[in-house]
């Protein structure tokens, strides 16, 4: 035998059923009763709606003289209804400590609550989902190192950055008890799960190094702060040494587009959003100062390399996908970008490199983030943080497109990164590590 069950349904239609038969509320559906019926419902899962919330839902935009009063008169005439449409006689209304619920005595059935069930369901199956791919993948680089570390019995193994597959090396080499070198070390934000999961990868990679090649010396505080052992060298960046070879300037571009900008006439700006703790509406909100950028602007071009990731793809082309002089393109490879990032007036990014890179190609870099591992970019004046809101990032890029000084002081700020040689350093401190060397290497010293 059915138990008897009020069913709510608020999706679609509103109607009520009870013992297999419709009831009707209300005739008119947008009356304050139904409405108050409704907002119960709708918290019949949470414990219940303070009476000041169902004031400002039933009154907020009404002028009514006394609200609370109003509330009191509609709870009895909707108590009333509920009665007079066959409901077991019940106070129906629970009203304690200015929380108003529903009497559990008269169990209800709503499809909106329900609903909300199944995307919680599925949210945490996708979470789940992703925490097993993340340790199926971690255990297939755990497996694809051990074969390597078997076969080639290093002295070192060196690791770079702050990837999951950068973790996965030292772990390996740490099960081998094979020494590690990281380089980049000792990159901060204090925070585990920002950016997510390279925080904790660089984090974990420090426990395990032996050598720690840290950029710069705000990098060799941080590795300090944490009493990591080993031996600590501040040897700059190695992507600035890249840099030495990857940027020319008869460069053609792989992908056709680029090379019909104009980079002499128009201002070109890089565009990089990406990062997972930007997904939903902070993404939307950078988009959106992005449009309003190219609107403002007839002489700016933007170019927005889209990540592969469905819901970045879906995001750029909602905001972005038919608005003019916005380049939306494939993915670069790091040669590509590097002499895109040369050509251009100024690159904003939620990226950690593009931080590093840009400003040694002379470039203000806007950081589209709450905060940065990278502070002292932000020290130096190389790089600023624009933030996740829509009226910030505008702020930050009309200031760089409108004011040549302020344009100017980034520009040419000292970028304190590396000069070219980070890995002669490193190399010169590995054969100093293992006495190949009398004297250990000088420290990179961006005062020159």
């Amino acid at each position: 035998m059915e138990k008897n069950v009020l069913k709510v349904r608020m999706l679609g239609t509103f109607s009520l059923e009870y013992k297999g038969k419709e009831l009707v509320l209300d005739r008119n559906k947008a009356s304050k009763t139904t409405q108050l019926f409704q907002l119960l419902m709708f918290h019949t899962e949470d414990g219940g709606i303070s009476k000041a919330a169902m004031i400002d839902a039933l009154y907020g935009r009404v002028e009514v003289e006394n609200k609370n009063g109003s509330l009191n008169n509609t709870i009895f005439r909707l108590r009333k209804q509920l009665k007079d449409i066959g409901l077991p006689d019940s106070k129906y209304i629970n009203i304690q400590s200015g929380m108003c619920c529903w009497d559990g005595n008269i169990e209800v059935q709503v499809d909106v609550n329900e609903f909300r069930k199944l995307i919680e369901k599925e949210k945490k199956e996708k979470r789940e989902e992703n925490i097993l791919h993340g340790r199926t993948a971690l255990e297939a680089e755990l497996r694809r190192g051990d074969e390597v570390l078997d076969t080639v019995k290093p002295d070192l193994v060196l690791v770079h950055g702050d990837t999951s597959t950068t973790f996965a090396g030292a772990l390996a080499a740490f099960y081998h008890q094979v020494k590690v070198g990281h380089v980049e070390a000792g990159l901060r934000t204090w925070d585990k799960y920002s950016p997510f999961p390279e925080e904790m990868n660089r984090t974990l990679v420090s426990d395990i190094a032996a050598l720690h090649f840290a950029p710069t010396s705000a990098n060799v505080e941080n590795l300090h702060r944490e009493s990591v052992q080993g031996e600590i060298f501040r040897t700059g960046n190695t992507v600035i040494d890249a840099m030495r070879t990857t940027v020319r300037p008869d460069y053609r571009f792989a992908t056709a587009e680029l090379n019909e900008l104009d980079f002499k006439s128009r201002r070109v700006i890089v565009l990089t959003c990406h990062r997972r703790e930007n997904y939903g509406q902070p993404m939307h909100d950078i988009l959106r100062a992005v449009r309003d950028v190219a609107g403002r602007y007839e002489d700016v071009e933007i170019v927005y390399p889209v990540h592969l990731s469905p819901a970045v793809r879906a995001c750029a082309q909602e905001e972005l996908g038919n608005v003019p002089r916005v380049h939306l393109i494939d993915p670069v490879d790091v040669e590509e970008m590097h002499n895109l990032m040369a050509r251009c007036c100024f690159v904003m990014t939620d990226s950690g490199g593009l931080q590093e890179e840009a400003p040694a190609l002379g470039k203000p870099v806007l950081v589209l983030r709450r905060e940065t591992e990278r502070p002292e970019a932000v020290a130096a004046g190389t790089v600023r943080l624009a933030g996740v809101a829509h009226d910030d990032v505008l702020r930050e890029a009309c200031t760089l497109l409108d004011d040549p000084a302020a344009y100017h002081r980034m520009a040419h700020a000292v970028n304190p990164y590396g000069d070219g040689h980070a890995c002669e350093r490193i190399a010169d401190a590995i054969a100093w590590h293992f006495g190949l060397r009398a004297e250990r290497p000088a420290d990179f010293d961006p005062a020159g």
